[in-house]
């Protein structure tokens, strides 16, 4: 019974999913270093979607085990270098090619995608409301402006923030203590600091913590958050997998391997 009803699953063409996906997320239109899309090409024909935050090899082979045919993943295996098919590098694609998954890669299009991005879905877990974008990264707008409805103690934002992510936040204190103007750029943005600044932010939130900003925050007078490069750049990928459920009535399935950053 169970068999008969795995073989029924509804599939769908997998070049009319790549094709929705860079549309949907504009890929071709967005510069990054990173070479966003379909990295490695896998099975025709597809029932089931993995998601992850990064390419890795326990990644491929949770995705194998999950018997899915894509894994869509923020941190590809390809950032615009040759690489030799050699050592990990080897390893990883041989077994995708092995197993016929296929790996799409969506690096800045899904931090900054206004619908299922990190940084939109960021601001929706702390109900915030969108009121801009900030920050320039090669020449792209990657970060989102936001304020809470009425001014928001800091420890209770950073309480909020920790139950939602599940992790414990690294907090900078120098700025108000009440919140009202926040900047969000996930991941690993702690360079952006005197842009978020130059916005008279009361509160910056990232995700990787840096050694170089500290003083730069301190002296600024500036409040910053690090949620954890990881925890902050899953969030949109949780909602990227739920709307192609939709869209495709198609499996999803999100393999949570955190790094501890």
């Amino acid at each position: 019974m169970l068999q008969g009803k795995r073989n029924r699953r509804k599939k769908v063409d997998r070049d009319q999913l790549v094709s929705y996906l860079n549309s949907y997320l504009r890929v071709p239109e967005i510069k990054d270093k990173a070479d966003n899309g379909l990295q490695v090409e896998g099975a025709g024909r597809v029932d089931k979607l993995a998601f992850a935050v990064d390419a890795c090899m326990e990644a491929f082979r949770k995705t194998q085990e999950a018997g899915a045919q894509i894994l869509v993943v923020h941190h590809g295996l390809f950032w615009g270098e040759r690489l030799m098919l050699r050592d990990v590098h080897r390893q990883r694609v041989s077994f995708l090619l092995q197993h016929d998954i296929s790996l799409y890669a969506v690096h800045l299009p899904l931090d900054i995608h206004p619908e299922v991005g990190h940084n939109v879905q960021l601001a929706r877990i702390l109900d915030l409301e969108v009121t801009g974008n900030f920050g320039y990264y090669e020449g792209v707008l990657i970060g989102i402006l936001a304020e809470t409805k009425s001014e928001r103690p800091l420890s209770r934002l950073v309480g909020d923030l920790e139950k939602k992510l599940g992790v414990k936040m690294t907090v900078l204190n120098y700025g108000p203590q009440t919140i009202r103007r926040v900047g969000i750029i996930s991941g690993g943005a702690a360079s952006m600091v005197q842009q978020a600044s130059e916005k008279d932010l009361d509160l910056f939130l990232t995700g990787e913590p840096s050694h170089s900003a500290f003083h730069q925050i301190a002296e600024r007078g500036l409040n910053v958050v690090y949620g954890g490069h990881y925890a902050t750049e899953t969030l949109g990928l949780k909602a990227l997998a739920q709307h192609l459920k939709s869209k495709f009535h198609l499996q999803t399935e999100f393999l949570d391997i955190p790094t501890g950053f």
